[in-house]
Protein backbone atom coordinates (compact mmCIF):
# COMPACT_ATOMS: atom_id res chain seq x y z
CA UNK A 1 0.00 0.00 0.00
CA UNK A 2 3.07 2.49 0.59
CA UNK A 3 4.25 1.95 -2.60
CA UNK A 4 0.98 2.41 -4.34
CA UNK A 5 0.78 5.70 -2.06
CA UNK A 6 3.79 6.71 -3.38
CA UNK A 7 3.12 5.77 -7.72
CA UNK A 8 0.14 7.95 -7.11
CA UNK A 9 1.78 10.98 -5.43
CA UNK A 10 4.08 11.20 -8.22
CA UNK A 11 1.56 11.15 -10.17
CA UNK A 12 -0.45 14.01 -8.73
CA UNK A 13 2.99 16.05 -8.32
CA UNK A 14 3.71 15.25 -12.49
CA UNK A 15 0.03 16.41 -13.14
CA UNK A 16 0.75 19.87 -10.58
CA UNK A 17 3.59 20.55 -12.44
CA UNK A 18 2.29 20.57 -15.80
CA UNK A 19 -0.48 22.54 -15.01
CA UNK A 20 1.76 25.27 -13.70
CA UNK A 21 3.59 25.38 -16.56
CA UNK A 22 0.55 25.44 -18.38
CA UNK A 23 -0.36 29.35 -16.19
CA UNK A 24 3.04 30.15 -16.06
CA UNK A 25 3.22 30.41 -20.14
CA UNK A 26 -0.82 32.06 -19.89
CA UNK A 27 0.31 34.88 -17.87
CA UNK A 28 -1.70 36.82 -15.66
CA UNK A 29 -3.82 37.61 -18.54
CA UNK A 30 -4.51 33.79 -19.45
CA UNK A 31 -3.47 34.54 -23.06
CA UNK A 32 -3.89 31.08 -24.50
CA UNK A 33 -1.77 31.59 -27.75
CA UNK A 34 1.87 32.01 -25.72
CA UNK A 35 0.97 28.75 -24.24
CA UNK A 36 3.36 26.28 -26.27
CA UNK A 37 3.11 23.22 -23.71
CA UNK A 38 -0.30 22.38 -25.07
CA UNK A 39 -1.69 21.90 -28.96
CA UNK A 40 -4.49 23.04 -30.36
CA UNK A 41 -6.47 26.41 -30.29
CA UNK A 42 -7.65 27.99 -27.00
CA UNK A 43 -10.89 26.20 -26.70
CA UNK A 44 -9.00 22.83 -26.97
CA UNK A 45 -6.10 24.13 -24.54
CA UNK A 46 -9.10 25.11 -22.11
CA UNK A 47 -9.97 21.13 -23.04
CA UNK A 48 -7.11 19.88 -21.83
CA UNK A 49 -6.41 22.13 -18.71
CA UNK A 50 -9.71 21.05 -17.47
CA UNK A 51 -8.70 17.09 -18.00
CA UNK A 52 -6.02 17.55 -15.79
CA UNK A 53 -8.03 19.50 -13.24
CA UNK A 54 -9.93 16.12 -13.37
CA UNK A 55 -7.15 14.34 -13.46
CA UNK A 56 -5.48 15.82 -10.43
CA UNK A 57 -8.91 15.34 -8.79
CA UNK A 58 -8.79 11.61 -9.54
CA UNK A 59 -5.69 10.91 -8.18
CA UNK A 60 -6.01 12.97 -5.23
CA UNK A 61 -9.21 11.60 -4.19
CA UNK A 62 -7.05 8.06 -5.02
CA UNK A 63 -4.51 8.95 -2.37
CA UNK A 64 -7.02 10.33 -0.07
CA UNK A 65 -8.62 6.48 0.11
CA UNK A 66 -5.54 4.95 0.11
CA UNK A 67 -4.25 6.59 3.05
CA UNK A 68 -7.44 6.53 4.82
CA UNK A 69 -6.54 2.78 4.55
CA UNK A 70 -3.57 2.85 5.62
CA UNK A 71 -4.45 4.55 8.67
CA UNK A 72 -7.42 1.81 9.01
CA UNK A 73 -5.43 -0.79 8.88
CA UNK A 74 -2.88 0.83 11.56
CA UNK A 75 -5.24 1.42 13.73
CA UNK A 76 -6.60 -2.31 13.65
CA UNK A 77 -3.08 -3.26 14.29
CA UNK A 78 -2.79 -1.26 17.83
CA UNK A 79 -5.94 -2.20 18.52
CA UNK A 80 -4.95 -5.82 18.08
CA UNK A 81 -2.02 -5.77 20.34
CA UNK A 82 -3.95 -3.41 23.31
CA UNK A 83 -4.00 -5.84 26.23
CA UNK A 84 -5.66 -5.14 29.83
CA UNK A 85 -3.10 -4.34 32.36
CA UNK A 86 -2.72 -7.68 35.39
CA UNK A 87 -3.71 -5.26 37.73
CA UNK A 88 -6.51 -3.25 36.24
CA UNK A 89 -9.08 -5.98 34.46
CA UNK A 90 -10.84 -4.24 32.10
CA UNK A 91 -14.11 -3.42 32.89
CA UNK A 92 -17.57 -4.96 32.66
CA UNK A 93 -20.09 -3.07 30.31
CA UNK A 94 -22.51 -4.61 31.91
CA UNK A 95 -21.51 -3.48 34.72
CA UNK A 96 -21.29 0.15 34.25
CA UNK A 97 -24.16 2.64 34.28
CA UNK A 98 -25.49 4.26 31.59
CA UNK A 99 -26.13 7.71 31.46
CA UNK A 100 -29.12 9.12 30.11
CA UNK A 101 -28.37 12.39 28.10
CA UNK A 102 -31.48 14.67 28.15
CA UNK A 103 -32.38 17.64 25.69
CA UNK A 104 -33.17 20.73 27.07
CA UNK A 105 -37.25 20.56 25.96
CA UNK A 106 -36.68 17.07 28.62
CA UNK A 107 -35.36 18.76 31.12
CA UNK A 108 -37.84 21.41 30.98
CA UNK A 109 -40.59 19.75 31.04
CA UNK A 110 -39.35 17.42 33.95
CA UNK A 111 -38.69 20.97 36.46
CA UNK A 112 -40.52 21.15 39.18
CA UNK A 113 -41.91 24.26 37.90
CA UNK A 114 -43.16 22.59 34.76
CA UNK A 115 -45.55 19.56 36.95
CA UNK A 116 -46.85 22.10 39.70
CA UNK A 117 -48.62 23.75 37.08
CA UNK A 118 -52.49 22.23 37.01
CA UNK A 119 -54.76 22.67 34.03
CA UNK A 120 -57.41 25.33 35.15
CA UNK A 121 -60.17 23.54 32.69
CA UNK A 122 -60.11 26.70 30.55
CA UNK A 123 -59.58 24.47 26.93
CA UNK A 124 -61.13 25.54 24.18
CA UNK A 125 -64.27 22.70 25.20
CA UNK A 126 -64.74 25.38 28.40
CA UNK A 127 -65.21 28.19 26.29
CA UNK A 128 -67.24 27.11 24.10
CA UNK A 129 -69.90 25.57 26.15
CA UNK A 130 -70.26 29.19 27.85
CA UNK A 131 -70.66 30.31 24.36
CA UNK A 132 -73.65 28.13 23.64
CA UNK A 133 -75.18 29.05 26.77
CA UNK A 134 -74.73 32.81 25.89
CA UNK A 135 -76.22 32.75 22.98
CA UNK A 136 -80.14 33.23 22.16
CA UNK A 137 -81.58 30.52 19.36
CA UNK A 138 -83.25 33.31 17.52
CA UNK A 139 -80.10 35.05 16.86
CA UNK A 140 -78.17 34.26 13.69
CA UNK A 141 -75.08 32.19 15.13
CA UNK A 142 -72.15 34.08 12.97
CA UNK A 143 -68.71 34.41 13.29
CA UNK A 144 -69.36 38.27 13.88
CA UNK A 145 -71.56 37.14 16.61
CA UNK A 146 -70.37 34.16 17.50
CA UNK A 147 -66.74 32.25 17.52
CA UNK A 148 -64.10 33.70 15.31
CA UNK A 149 -62.25 31.18 13.18
CA UNK A 150 -58.91 30.38 14.63
CA UNK A 151 -55.67 30.76 13.30
CA UNK A 152 -53.15 28.52 13.85
CA UNK A 153 -49.43 28.59 13.22
CA UNK A 154 -47.64 26.69 11.04
CA UNK A 155 -45.02 25.94 13.54
CA UNK A 156 -42.09 27.16 11.02
CA UNK A 157 -39.77 29.36 12.42
CA UNK A 158 -37.70 30.93 10.05
CA UNK A 159 -34.13 31.70 11.37
CA UNK A 160 -32.07 34.72 10.64
CA UNK A 161 -29.36 34.41 8.45
CA UNK A 162 -26.43 33.27 10.01
CA UNK A 163 -22.90 32.19 8.60
CA UNK A 164 -22.67 28.45 8.48
CA UNK A 165 -20.05 26.49 10.24
CA UNK A 166 -17.39 25.61 7.47
CA UNK A 167 -13.96 24.94 9.08
CA UNK A 168 -14.54 22.89 12.14
CA UNK A 169 -14.69 19.64 10.13
CA UNK A 170 -11.46 19.72 8.35
CA UNK A 171 -9.34 19.83 11.81
CA UNK A 172 -9.25 16.38 13.74
CA UNK A 173 -10.69 16.42 16.84
CA UNK A 174 -9.35 14.47 20.15
CA UNK A 175 -10.17 14.53 23.43
CA UNK A 176 -8.64 15.51 26.91
CA UNK A 177 -9.42 15.53 30.98
CA UNK A 178 -6.37 18.27 31.17
CA UNK A 179 -6.26 22.06 31.91
CA UNK A 180 -3.57 22.15 29.47
CA UNK A 181 -2.04 20.79 26.02
CA UNK A 182 1.34 19.71 26.43
CA UNK A 183 3.61 18.40 23.93
CA UNK A 184 7.38 18.47 23.59
CA UNK A 185 8.78 19.77 19.93
CA UNK A 186 12.15 18.97 18.37
CA UNK A 187 14.16 22.66 18.36
CA UNK A 188 17.51 21.22 17.44
CA UNK A 189 18.30 18.85 15.23
CA UNK A 190 21.63 18.42 13.50
CA UNK A 191 22.31 15.83 11.51
CA UNK A 192 26.14 15.19 11.52
CA UNK A 193 25.86 12.20 9.55
CA UNK A 194 29.36 11.90 7.40
CA UNK A 195 31.70 8.99 5.84
CA UNK A 196 33.79 8.14 8.18
CA UNK A 197 37.11 6.66 7.58
CA UNK A 198 38.46 3.26 9.85
CA UNK A 199 39.07 4.27 13.36
CA UNK A 200 38.28 7.91 13.01
CA UNK A 201 35.84 9.63 15.21
CA UNK A 202 32.24 9.90 14.57
CA UNK A 203 30.82 13.19 13.78
CA UNK A 204 28.33 14.47 16.87
CA UNK A 205 24.98 14.90 15.94
CA UNK A 206 22.40 17.43 18.17
CA UNK A 207 19.02 17.06 19.20
CA UNK A 208 16.83 19.47 21.80
CA UNK A 209 13.17 19.29 23.01
CA UNK A 210 11.24 22.21 23.88
CA UNK A 211 7.85 21.76 26.15
CA UNK A 212 4.88 23.62 24.32
CA UNK A 213 1.51 24.24 26.13
CA UNK A 214 -1.83 25.30 24.86
CA UNK A 215 -4.59 26.38 27.89
CA UNK A 216 -7.70 24.93 27.48
CA UNK A 217 -10.11 27.88 26.53
CA UNK A 218 -14.09 28.16 27.26
CA UNK A 219 -17.13 29.45 25.17
CA UNK A 220 -19.98 30.05 26.47
CA UNK A 221 -23.87 31.60 26.39
CA UNK A 222 -27.35 31.79 28.09
CA UNK A 223 -30.88 32.09 27.27
CA UNK A 224 -33.50 33.67 30.06
CA UNK A 225 -36.80 31.97 29.31
CA UNK A 226 -40.14 32.86 31.73
CA UNK A 227 -42.27 29.96 32.47
CA UNK A 228 -45.16 31.12 30.19
CA UNK A 229 -43.03 29.78 27.60
CA UNK A 230 -42.89 26.49 29.15
CA UNK A 231 -46.38 25.49 28.32
CA UNK A 232 -45.22 25.61 24.53
CA UNK A 233 -42.95 22.60 25.15
CA UNK A 234 -42.97 21.22 21.27
CA UNK A 235 -41.67 24.49 20.20
CA UNK A 236 -39.40 25.46 23.19
CA UNK A 237 -37.81 22.18 22.88
CA UNK A 238 -37.05 22.02 19.14
CA UNK A 239 -36.00 26.11 18.66
CA UNK A 240 -33.80 26.19 22.04
CA UNK A 241 -32.15 23.08 21.30
CA UNK A 242 -30.69 24.26 17.86
CA UNK A 243 -30.46 28.03 17.70
CA UNK A 244 -28.00 27.62 21.26
CA UNK A 245 -25.78 24.59 19.96
CA UNK A 246 -25.27 26.34 16.79
CA UNK A 247 -23.89 29.85 18.81
CA UNK A 248 -21.17 28.18 20.27
CA UNK A 249 -20.20 26.43 17.34
CA UNK A 250 -20.61 28.75 14.93
CA UNK A 251 -18.07 31.03 17.39
CA UNK A 252 -15.72 28.33 17.73
CA UNK A 253 -15.49 27.72 14.25
CA UNK A 254 -14.62 31.42 13.74
CA UNK A 255 -12.26 31.12 16.36
CA UNK A 256 -10.28 28.13 14.39
CA UNK A 257 -9.43 30.85 11.81
CA UNK A 258 -9.09 34.04 13.88
CA UNK A 259 -8.90 34.06 17.54
CA UNK A 260 -6.16 36.30 19.04
CA UNK A 261 -5.09 34.23 21.53
CA UNK A 262 -5.66 37.06 23.97
CA UNK A 263 -7.22 34.99 27.21
CA UNK A 264 -9.79 33.83 27.03
CA UNK A 265 -10.11 33.29 23.22
CA UNK A 266 -8.28 31.07 20.99
CA UNK A 267 -5.26 31.29 18.99
CA UNK A 268 -6.66 30.95 15.82
CA UNK A 269 -4.60 29.56 12.67
CA UNK A 270 -3.92 33.33 11.26
CA UNK A 271 -2.59 34.14 14.22
CA UNK A 272 0.12 32.02 14.97
CA UNK A 273 3.43 32.46 15.19
CA UNK A 274 5.90 31.24 12.73
CA UNK A 275 3.19 30.71 9.62
CA UNK A 276 4.60 30.78 6.48
CA UNK A 277 2.97 33.66 3.53
CA UNK A 278 2.88 33.62 -0.09
CA UNK A 279 1.94 37.44 -1.44
CA UNK A 280 0.09 37.26 -5.09
CA UNK A 281 1.94 40.17 -6.27
CA UNK A 282 1.89 40.10 -10.11
CA UNK A 283 1.31 35.99 -10.21
CA UNK A 284 -2.32 34.32 -11.67
CA UNK A 285 -4.00 33.46 -8.44
CA UNK A 286 -3.57 29.51 -8.84
CA UNK A 287 0.05 30.26 -8.91
CA UNK A 288 0.12 31.97 -6.29
CA UNK A 289 -2.12 29.15 -4.39
CA UNK A 290 0.71 26.36 -5.96
CA UNK A 291 3.96 28.30 -4.41
CA UNK A 292 1.99 28.32 -0.68
CA UNK A 293 1.17 24.97 -1.39
CA UNK A 294 5.29 24.22 -2.04
CA UNK A 295 6.32 26.28 0.61
CA UNK A 296 4.41 24.23 2.91
CA UNK A 297 6.51 20.78 1.22
CA UNK A 298 9.70 21.98 1.44
CA UNK A 299 9.83 24.24 4.29
CA UNK A 300 6.84 22.96 6.46
CA UNK A 301 7.96 19.16 5.42
CA UNK A 302 4.54 18.65 5.24
CA UNK A 303 1.23 17.42 2.63
CA UNK A 304 -1.40 20.54 1.96
CA UNK A 305 -4.35 18.56 2.72
CA UNK A 306 -7.14 21.69 2.19
CA UNK A 307 -7.09 25.51 1.17
CA UNK A 308 -9.85 28.12 3.18
CA UNK A 309 -10.91 30.76 0.59
CA UNK A 310 -13.79 33.52 1.20
CA UNK A 311 -16.83 33.11 -1.13
CA UNK A 312 -15.78 36.58 -2.83
CA UNK A 313 -12.00 35.48 -3.55
CA UNK A 314 -12.93 31.69 -4.93
CA UNK A 315 -15.50 33.73 -6.98
CA UNK A 316 -12.91 35.32 -8.97
CA UNK A 317 -11.53 31.65 -9.41
CA UNK A 318 -14.20 30.55 -10.20
CA UNK A 319 -14.68 32.54 -13.28
CA UNK A 320 -11.07 32.57 -14.24
CA UNK A 321 -11.50 33.06 -18.28
CA UNK A 322 -8.81 33.35 -21.29
CA UNK A 323 -8.08 36.15 -22.94
CA UNK A 324 -10.68 35.15 -25.90
CA UNK A 325 -13.54 34.47 -22.81
CA UNK A 326 -13.32 30.77 -22.51
CA UNK A 327 -14.28 29.80 -18.78
CA UNK A 328 -10.93 28.07 -17.24
CA UNK A 329 -12.68 26.42 -14.27
CA UNK A 330 -15.52 25.05 -16.82
CA UNK A 331 -18.90 26.48 -18.26
CA UNK A 332 -21.58 28.41 -16.73
CA UNK A 333 -23.73 25.34 -17.10
CA UNK A 334 -21.66 23.27 -15.15
CA UNK A 335 -21.38 22.96 -11.32
CA UNK A 336 -17.65 23.51 -11.58
CA UNK A 337 -14.83 21.60 -8.92
CA UNK A 338 -14.21 23.24 -5.94
CA UNK A 339 -10.77 22.22 -5.39
CA UNK A 340 -7.43 23.22 -6.91
CA UNK A 341 -4.78 21.04 -7.49
CA UNK A 342 -6.51 18.12 -6.29
CA UNK A 343 -7.21 20.09 -2.92
CA UNK A 344 -10.69 20.32 -1.61
CA UNK A 345 -11.56 24.06 -1.06
CA UNK A 346 -13.25 25.19 2.02
CA UNK A 347 -15.04 28.37 1.79
CA UNK A 348 -15.40 30.06 4.96
CA UNK A 349 -16.47 33.63 5.35
CA UNK A 350 -14.98 34.33 8.64
CA UNK A 351 -11.38 34.64 7.11
CA UNK A 352 -9.76 37.76 5.80
CA UNK A 353 -11.29 38.51 2.74
CA UNK A 354 -8.30 38.72 0.06
CA UNK A 355 -6.07 35.70 2.09
CA UNK A 356 -6.59 32.20 1.32
CA UNK A 357 -5.12 29.75 3.82
CA UNK A 358 -2.71 26.50 2.74
CA UNK A 359 -2.55 23.53 4.81
CA UNK A 360 -1.87 20.00 6.54
CA UNK A 361 -4.45 20.20 8.77
CA UNK A 362 -4.87 16.47 8.87
CA UNK A 363 -1.24 15.84 10.31
CA UNK A 364 -0.39 19.24 12.25
CA UNK A 365 -3.18 20.76 13.57
CA UNK A 366 -5.78 19.42 16.19
CA UNK A 367 -8.71 20.31 18.23
CA UNK A 368 -8.96 18.73 22.05
CA UNK A 369 -12.58 19.01 23.94
CA UNK A 370 -11.74 19.56 27.57
CA UNK A 371 -15.97 19.10 28.08
CA UNK A 372 -17.99 18.98 25.53
CA UNK A 373 -21.19 21.02 24.40
CA UNK A 374 -23.32 20.85 27.93
CA UNK A 375 -26.80 23.03 28.59
CA UNK A 376 -27.99 23.57 31.22
CA UNK A 377 -31.02 25.11 33.32
CA UNK A 378 -31.39 26.89 36.69
CA UNK A 379 -32.43 30.02 38.15
CA UNK A 380 -30.32 33.32 38.59
CA UNK A 381 -30.65 36.40 41.24
CA UNK A 382 -34.47 36.55 41.96
CA UNK A 383 -35.89 34.42 38.83
CA UNK A 384 -37.83 31.87 40.96
CA UNK A 385 -39.78 34.82 42.12
CA UNK A 386 -40.24 36.27 38.84
CA UNK A 387 -41.60 32.94 37.37
CA UNK A 388 -37.68 32.63 35.05
CA UNK A 389 -35.04 30.66 34.08
CA UNK A 390 -32.23 30.70 32.60
CA UNK A 391 -30.67 28.18 30.53
CA UNK A 392 -26.92 28.69 29.89
CA UNK A 393 -24.83 26.25 27.21
CA UNK A 394 -20.89 26.07 26.83
CA UNK A 395 -17.74 23.69 25.47
CA UNK A 396 -14.24 23.93 26.74
CA UNK A 397 -11.82 23.07 24.23
CA UNK A 398 -7.40 23.39 22.87
CA UNK A 399 -6.79 24.53 19.55
CA UNK A 400 -3.00 23.37 18.40
CA UNK A 401 -1.26 24.37 15.78
CA UNK A 402 1.83 21.67 15.49
CA UNK A 403 3.81 22.74 13.50
CA UNK A 404 3.46 26.72 12.16
CA UNK A 405 5.39 26.20 8.69
CA UNK A 406 2.84 23.69 7.84
CA UNK A 407 0.05 26.38 7.17
CA UNK A 408 0.76 29.08 4.56
CA UNK A 409 -1.23 32.01 3.69
CA UNK A 410 -1.79 33.63 0.69
CA UNK A 411 -1.84 37.10 0.19
CA UNK A 412 -3.56 39.93 -2.11
CA UNK A 413 -6.12 37.72 -3.60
Amino acid sequence: MHEKLKELRGQLEERRAKLAQVFEEAGSEYDMDKVKSLEGDSAAKVEQIRALNDEIDDVSKQIEEAEQLVKTKERVDDLGKTEPHPGHPAPDEKSQPKRELKTIGQMFIESNAYLKRVPGGTGPQAVLAAELNAVELKTLFQTTAGWAPESTRTGRVIEDAQRPIQVTDIVPSGQTTQELIVYMEETTFTNAAAEAAEAAIYAEAALALTERTNAVRKIAVWLPITDEQMDDVAQAESYVNARLPFMIRQRLDSQILVGNGTAPNLRGFLNVSGIQTQAKGADPGPDAVYKAMTKVRVTGRANPSAVIFHDNDWQDFRLLRTADGIYIWGNPADAGPERIWGMPVVLCDAITEGTALVGDYGNFTQLFTRKGLDVQVGYQSDDFIKGRKAVRADIRVALVAYRPEALCTVTGL
